[in-house]
């Protein structure tokens, strides 16, 4: 149980007991990891539940997964019971005092986005992510989340269904990162999760086809490390004129990883493949970063937040 009051933040109002978020997709509706021994929901400040839907899904045929040199492949494709049956049936079951929960909401049309939205607006949950990396059906399956003006429809949408604090999680495939977050403030994005993952693919040479059956899948773990911090500081330039928070999430599998995206400019941090490698890995995180707090004579974890001291001279040449 994490009671230290030096790693509590504050994240669009709501108190976090620790800057460690654990992400989408990574423990399910938020009760699978009650199951593993020595775990406790309060070492995570929050918990994203998986990407829910409109309709029920049943995600895309195996393989689904593929590991590869220092990360991990994923095409689940959306695999949830519809956003009515988490609702009913998942929320009342969770431990809010425990921690925060946040929803995960996906869809096809800005018009799903607006409905799941406004679904769990009347529901338990302390705020809602818009997962707009899905591919748009009105657009040619465009992803939304690599065009601004699709990002701030999706955004504007959401806003006007909820109250909740809406966090907009960016992809790193799109030309310019800044100019998509600058949309979406200004259609009411409260926050940001920086990045989603990585467009990749695997190959099988003996049968010379794509490890996952969809052929391409989204790459995390630390092999999207630097790319994630990049994107991190480039949003953070964006958001901190307006004190927008960030999760900052790509690799972080220890507390030295998580303190390089605070010190980016995250206010939170967010734990996904990372949970596989080691399940129990919060508490230590969390012990590490209260570490450094006490080594650098710092008042608490907030302080770390952008922290970062750019070198004087830079060049566009590497």
């Amino acid at each position: 149980m994490n009671d230290d009051h030096r790693l509590k933040v504050d994240f669009c109002g709501l108190k976090l007991t620790s800057p460690l978020v654990l992400l989408s997709g990574c423990v399910g509706f938020g009760d699978e990891y009650t199951r593993i021994e020595g775990f406790s929901n309060r070492d995570a400040g929050a918990i994203c539940l998986k990407g829910t839907t409109l309709e029920p899904r049943l995600g895309n045929d195996p393989h689904r997964l593929a590991e590869t040199t220092d990360g991990m492949l994923n095409a689940i494709g959306l695999q949830n019971p519809g956003v009515d049956a988490v609702v009913r049936e998942i929320l009342p079951k969770l431990d809010f005092s425990q921690t925060r929960f946040i929803a995960n909401v996906s869809g096809s049309t800005v018009e799903e986005y607006r409905e799941v939205t406004r679904r769990f607006d009347d529901s338990p949950i302390d705020a809602i992510e818009i997962n707009i990396s899905c591919p748009n059906v009105k657009q040619g399956g465009v992803a939304f989340g690599n065009d601004p003006d699709m990002s701030a429809r999706v955004v504007e949408a959401c806003r006007e269904v909820t109250k909740q604090p809406l966090i907009t999680k960016l992809s790193p495939n799109q030309t310019d990162i800044q100019h998509n977050a600058k949309c979406c403030i200004e259609a009411g994005s409260d926050a940001f999760a920086v990045i989603n993952t990585v467009m990749g693919m695997a190959i099988d040479i003996e049968t010379r086809r794509p490890v996952l059956h969809n052929n391409q899948g989204g790459l995390s773990g630390p092999a999207i490390k630097p790319i994630a911090l990049l994107k991190v500081h480039e949003v953070y330039q964006v958001c901190k004129p307006h004190k927008i928070p960030i999760i900052g999430q790509g690799g972080i599998v220890c507390t030295d990883d998580a303190i390089e995206f605070l010190m980016t400019g995250a206010s939170a941090v967010g734990l996904g493949t990372g949970l596989f490698y080691d399940p129990l890995c919060c508490k230590e995180i969390n012990s590490g970063i209260a570490k450094h707090i006490d080594n650098n004579d710092l008042p608490d974890v907030n302080a770390l937040t952008g922290s970062l001291e750019l070198h004087t001279t830079t060049s566009a040449y590497t």
